[in-house]
């Protein structure tokens, strides 16, 4: 027993951050994992996949991929995470700007460029709705995200803004989120999809494509 407690003690330590064994990390270890899972939920759907499963898929041990995530929902909840620090990010830039319509379309820009490289968690939540909201931290994560899209209107519409503005920056904002999960498969031209949407962000924002242009 001593000796299998000592085989997992040794493969955790050999995927943790501080340790690199050639060209690997602990990090990119937690990335894989984290590719690896999504791309389970997302094609077997999230009952269906099992600690287990990922951690052979991968190569590693239950025990080394317990050193980083305790359960599915643990990923699913890293996932969330650092889509929701991005736009933290977002906010804090913009709100160091001065108000103006060129700011305005930079964060309709990077905005978009968030949406897009999250696009797949969104898809996987979506596609396994009925198992995600159970967890836990469904109603943390849909506050989470009601926050910063309350945030990110206000940052486009101005403080105590007309309803008409709030509702024409949350349609800005909606049109990039839905437009990406519809289209992203959809579109085989993947610039063209994003110049599409920008273009009707934009629009919704009553900001010339121009301005964006110029950033």
């Amino acid at each position: 027993m001593a000796g299998v407690e000592g085989q997992a003690r040794r493969t955790m330590e050999e995927n943790s951050p501080g340790h690199e064994p050639g060209h690997d990390n602990g990090r990119d270890t937690r990335s894989r994992l984290r590719e690896l899972a999504l791309q389970l939920f997302a094609e077997q759907g999230y009952e269906k996949t099992s600690l287990r499963e990922i951690a052979e898929r991968l190569g590693v041990t239950k025990a080394a991929l317990y050193y980083y995530f305790k359960s599915k929902e643990d990923i699913v909840r890293s996932l969330v995470e650092d889509y929701v620090a991005e736009i933290d990010g977002l906010i804090a830039w913009a709100k160091a700007q001065p108000r103006s319509a060129e700011t305005k379309a930079e964060i309709i820009r990077r905005y978009l460029d968030i949406v897009t490289n999250g696009t797949a968690v969104f898809r996987m939540l979506q596609q396994n709705q009925a198992a995600v909201t159970s967890l836990a931290a469904a109603k943390e994560r849909g506050e989470l995200f009601r926050e910063r899209l309350d945030a990110l209107i206000e940052l486009l519409a101005g403080p105590n803004a007309p309803l008409r503005e709030q509702v024409r920056a949350a349609s800005c904002l909606t049109s990039v989120s839905h437009g990406c999960l519809l289209y992203q498969h959809r579109s085989a031209d993947p610039d063209e999809l994003r110049a599409a949407l920008l273009d009707v962000a934009l629009e919704l924002a009553d900001i010339s494509p121009a301005t964006s242009a110029n950033r």
